[in-house]
């Protein structure tokens, strides 16, 4: 009996499958056939949508023009800037081709150089331009005057030769002659109207020879050194120029070994001393009291080392030129070079160096170059 029961089991098993992939396949096939449905109807709606419909093909053209016509009015809008600059430009050039350029044709600016140019050269003087001595001891005088005059070269009061100026107004006065040690004094005068020189030139010739003579143009304003003396050295002390001033001041400046101290006298008076600068310069200013003109003085100079003995020393002997000029000398800036200093030595201080500026006008008294020519009001010292 149990073997009845076990195969009643089995075949309501095998059954209940069978319904089991019969219901699946008919669920298969009710969704197979709604898809198809859903297509049919979907494809059924594109073929609604895809047919031609006049009056929506009329809205949308009439809306196509409307865009155009507003893009296009936008367009022209967005670039007004552009064109008015275009029309500006226009405007300007036919300003200027029309009616610009012919009123600067009309224009005729006046020649004003002649007339600066004649008041320039009106009742001019003779000049100098070099006062050299020669190795032989002769001396040479170059200046200038009118064009095709003849000029006469003065020295110490006597006229010693007259010469022809060139086609350009210049002149050269070379004697062969040798000139005794000592002092001259040479100035010129126009033949044509007897016009003397504004201005002299002192010379000193020396009895060591030319490297050691001096030429000085004297003017009204103060002096100017056309030829140093060149043979003032002894050894690595070396004096370039001497200034004497009219307020009893002298300056001597020259070059030695960086830091080391220089020494000034006059007839075997101590004056004082000055540091050598690191750029091997040295300028050193003393009151010496008024010179007497044509009296013989000695200068020494000397180079100390840092022991203070004497390891080089100048004897500069000259004979009191007379004075010319009384208001201002000239320096030549040197490296190293302050205001302080300058003014220092020629001005006996140092805070005075604000009157060496304004004279020369100097915006920054801070900054003043090498070979630059100041001019020093030593009047403003007394």
């Amino acid at each position: 009996m149990s073997k009845n029961n076990k195969n009643s089991n089995i075949g309501k098993t095998k059954r209940s499958t069978d319904e089991l992939i019969d219901s699946a396949i008919a669920q298969q096939n009710d969704w197979m056939e709604n898809r198809r449905n859903f297509a049919r109807r979907f494809l059924k709606t594109l073929n609604i949508f895809a047919r031609p419909n006049p009056k929506k093909e009329e809205n949308e053209v009439a809306l196509s023009v409307n865009v155009k016509e507003t893009k296009s009015r936008k367009g022209l809008a967005s670039y007004w800037f552009p064109i008015l600059c275009a029309i500006i430009v226009v405007f300007v050039a036919v300003w200027v081709a029309f009616f610009h350029g012919g009123v600067q044709k009309v224009i005729v600016v006046p020649p004003v150089a002649e007339p600066t140019i004649q008041a320039v050269i009106e009742n001019p003087t003779p000049s100098f331009d070099i006062v050299r001595i020669e190795q032989e001891g002769n001396i040479i005088v170059a200046g200038r005057w009118l064009a095709d005059e003849s000029v006469s070269i003065v020295i110490n009061g006597d006229i010693v030769a007259t010469e022809r100026t060139d086609k350009n107004g210049e002149f050269v006065y070379s004697p062969n002659r040798k000139f005794d040690a000592g002092n001259y004094t040479i100035s010129l005068i126009g033949v044509n109207g007897n016009v003397k020189s504004e201005e002299n030139v002192f010379v000193y010739i020396s009895e060591h020879g030319y490297k050691n003579s001096v030429s000085l143009l004297m003017t009204k304003d103060g002096s100017t050194l056309l030829q140093a003396p060149t043979m003032l050295t002894d050894g690595d002390l070396v004096v370039s120029k001497i200034d004497y001033l009219d307020t009893g001041r002298i300056v001597v400046t020259g070059d030695s070994l960086p830091r080391l101290r220089v020494s000034l006298a006059l007839n075997d008076k101590y004056l004082g001393f000055a540091r050598v600068s690191d750029h091997k310069h040295f300028g050193l200013g003393a009151d010496v009291g008024t010179l007497e003109s044509g009296k013989e003085y000695k200068l020494t100079v000397r180079l100390h080392d840092g022991d203070g003995r004497t390891i080089a020393e100048i004897n500069h002997e000259f004979i009191m030129p007379e004075m010319t000029g009384d208001d201002d000398t000239y320096y030549t800036v040197r490296k190293g070079d302050c205001l302080w200093i300058i003014a220092r030595n020629f001005l006996r201080r140092g805070i005075l160096f604000s009157i060496i500026a304004e004279r020369n006008n100097i915006g920054n008294p801070d900054l003043i170059f090498p070979k630059q020519e100041l001019q020093i009001p030593t009047g403003a010292s007394k």
